[in-house]
């Protein structure tokens, strides 16, 4: 959400900034919303004063004996009550077209995002490590988790887009959940937190998931949302607070299930564990004053790089242009992993600045130390890793010629020790 003054006071520079995102001018039908609510609200105050002046001369009419000014003045103070009443209505009407109109329009690019549409316009920050050179050809994780990473079973349990793992690749998936969690926990000082994973529509609206994106997400029949990413119920653990500066920056953890309906992505990575409707994240949230959330965007950002690091594989981080980041940030790297057995980088996380957009949506302030009032605290997620992209990063990587798996060194201790996982039929 945005703050209407500004709007006001800068216009153009919100359609320019909308018009990086691929929008038209958005500014002339918000002014428009805000203009004709103004002048209903002037209108009901007009109304009101005259209503008050009104009852105070039918009192003194009857006492002057002036019954005919009296019932006169009775009459116009119905007929403003009535037309009180259906300003209200239109009033109200106006500000929810107007709140419509501003929860549908996406956060404004930071000043250093660059320009472009899709993500063949980002830019290139940094590689790190070098992808291993094969002295055979590389297969794709797919290809090497036989039984142990069914989809055919799921597909029968489930549908399309579903995996059961089993045995060995059923706890390799949780060693690198367990890995990143202690990782963030003990290295990082990120709080660790068990969400819930069905929000209300107002977790989802705060967080910018909803009104725009509720044909990619799962709704119960009862009115509850399954999360998309953990980034929902924990950037909503401060919705509807009021802060002190000295507690932030807040910073959470969370290892959940996550799914989405994938509407956009049709006929996109139908093979293997790539793109799902139900997968595993561990998701990383800092809550922090609007002074300091460039430093923990950065820092953010290397706590999720960190993970391959420690699992020595290469990977480069992305600078997002305006067209490809997501609805709520103003700032966005994303972290690509290689993936061997597709000859290519792909995304593993995204570590996102959204500034006091999601906080406006959700009423999230705090009280500086050093000034009166309360503002907006500044919020940021990222993943800390996709934990199914982990493990496919893994089996690819670490695939050697016989279809084994070599186990990294900083996941022996969460496989009990074991190093290596056995070739599959």
């Amino acid at each position: 959400m945005f703050d209407l003054k500004l709007i006001r006071d800068n216009p153009s520079e919100f359609d320019k900034a909308w018009a990086l995102r691929g929008l038209d001018a958005q500014t002339p039908t918000i002014l428009a919303l805000d203009e004709k609510r103004r002048e209903l609200q002037t209108q009901l105050q007009t109304l009101q004063q005259r209503r008050n002046e009104a009852s105070k001369e039918i009192g003194g009419a009857k006492k002057a004996g002036d019954e005919e000014r009296a019932n006169g003045l009775m009459r116009e103070v119905n007929q403003i009550k009535d037309d009180m009443q259906a300003l209200t209505e239109a009033e109200a009407d106006t500000a929810q077209s107007l709140q419509d109109k501003l929860s549908e329009l996406p956060n404004i690019p930071d000043a250093e995002v660059p320009p472009g549409v899709d993500e063949e316009d980002n830019v290139e920050v940094r590689q790190v490590g070098t992808p291993n050179d094969f002295e055979f050809t590389p297969k794709e994780h797919d290809d090497l988790g036989g039984q142990e990473m069914d989809f055919d079973t799921a597909s029968k349990i489930s549908g399309a887009r579903f995996v059961v793992l089993s045995r060995d690749f059923a706890r390799l998936e949780r060693a690198i959940a367990n890995f990143m969690l202690d990782l963030h926990t003990k290295e990082f000082g990120y709080v660790e937190v068990v969400p819930p994973m069905l929000v209300r529509d107002q977790a989802m609206f705060g967080t910018g998931q909803l009104p725009k994106f509720a044909d990619d997400q799962y709704r119960t029949t009862n009115g509850f949302w399954l999360i998309p990413t953990a980034e929902v119920p924990l950037t909503n653990l401060v919705r509807e607070s009021i802060l002190n500066e000295e507690d932030l920056p807040l910073r959470f953890t969370a290892h959940t299930p996550c799914f989405r309906q994938e509407a956009g992505a049709a006929g996109k990575d139908t093979r293997g564990m790539i793109r799902q409707h139900q997968f595993s994240k561990v998701e990383l949230v800092s809550i922090t004053a609007p002074e300091k959330s460039e430093e923990e965007h950065a820092r953010m950002t290397s706590c999720a790089e960190e993970v391959l690091k420690r699992l020595d594989i290469a990977y480069r981080v992305m600078l997002l242009c305006a067209g490809d980041m997501g609805f709520g940030a103003r700032k966005t790297y994303d972290i690509e992993v290689w993936l061997p057995g597709q000859k290519r980088y792909r995304e593993i996380s995204s570590c996102s600045a959204c500034g006091d957009f999601q906080a406006r949506r959700m009423n999230a302030r705090y009280r500086p130390t050093d000034a009166k009032g309360t503002r907006f605290v500044h919020t940021l997620n990222g993943s800390g890793l996709a934990v199914g992209r982990t493990l496919i990063s893994v089996v690819e990587n670490y695939q050697n010629a016989d279809g084994s798996i070599t186990i990294p060194t900083a996941l022996q201790p969460y496989m009990g020790g074991l190093n290596r996982i056995e070739p599959k039929g």
